[in-house]
């Protein structure tokens, strides 16, 4: 969603077009985001002020795929206020906690306190006496008007190191996530195309489950890594407002 449809709020010109048209066209769609600071409810409404039409129900966040994998488990949760009612059915604990789960990262006053070093302290204290590690996702960084930012990536990666540990990813790029979306769809893999911004958790993680993918030229597009990469994206686009035309032209 962001980087594709709009970056840091201000929409991707012609995009709200080119969803409609793909509706028009027939497509289904589902909006998958690795957003982890914002709810479902509050995501959806976000793309409909930017002029999308769409259900909240069609918008799939990794805090949805943290419930659904974490029913049952006591856990301790690094993730920002805003999702917690995404979180519905899990038991979030200070300590003695069978999981703990990193969320996501962004530039405001809170991140500071959801990554203080007591937390991240009080989260290893957990996972070395046993608890097992999630991440929301693990993105290095993201994409933002003002640039680049630093992701929550590098936290879980510090949890990792001084756990000698490997968390569970539950949003992209993982095979869990794109199934669930593809679930939802009802649709097959080999007929499904993944658009996105991110090499890494869009191209690779969508080709690694038997998706088409495309590429934009927006966002986190960085022409070297495409060049570094050995997976080549389906096609590469200017942006999203080019699709429905791509797809006319190879169907």
């Amino acid at each position: 969603m962001d980087g594709v449809l709009h970056v840091s709020g201000t929409a991707i010109p012609g995009a709200a077009e080119a969803v409609l048209r793909l509706r028009e066209s027939g497509h289904r769609l589902r909006f998958v985001t690795n957003n982890t600071t914002r709810s479902r409810a509050d995501l959806a409404a976000d793309l409909r002020n930017l002029g999308l039409e769409l259900d909240d129900a069609e918008v799939q966040t990794t805090p949805r795929a943290a419930a659904r994998a974490l029913q049952g488990k006591r856990v301790l949760a690094l993730i920002m206020s805003a999702i917690v009612p995404d979180l519905e059915g899990v038991d979030l604990v200070g300590e003695g906690a069978d999981a703990v789960l990193v969320g996501g990262a962004d530039d405001s006053a809170e991140t500071g306190r959801v990554f203080s070093y007591m937390n991240l302290a009080r989260a290893f204290h957990e996972l070395d006496a046993g608890a097992e590690l999630y991440c929301l996702h693990k993105n290095r960084w993201w994409q933002t008007s003002h640039g680049a930012l630093l992701d929550a990536g590098a936290f879980v990666v510090g949890l990792e190191y001084a756990t000698q540990t490997e968390a569970t990813v539950l949003g992209k790029p993982s095979a869990t996530y794109f199934d669930a979306a593809l679930e939802t769809l009802d649709a097959d893999a080999s007929m499904t195309w993944m658009v996105g911004d991110d090499y890494e958790a869009d191209i690779v993680g969508a080709q690694s489950c038997g998706l088409k993918t495309i590429l934009v030229r927006t966002g986190k597009f960085r022409p070297d890594a495409v060049e570094r990469a050995g997976v080549t994206p389906d096609a590469i686009i200017s942006s999203i407002a080019q699709l429905p035309d791509w797809i006319e032209r190879s169907l």
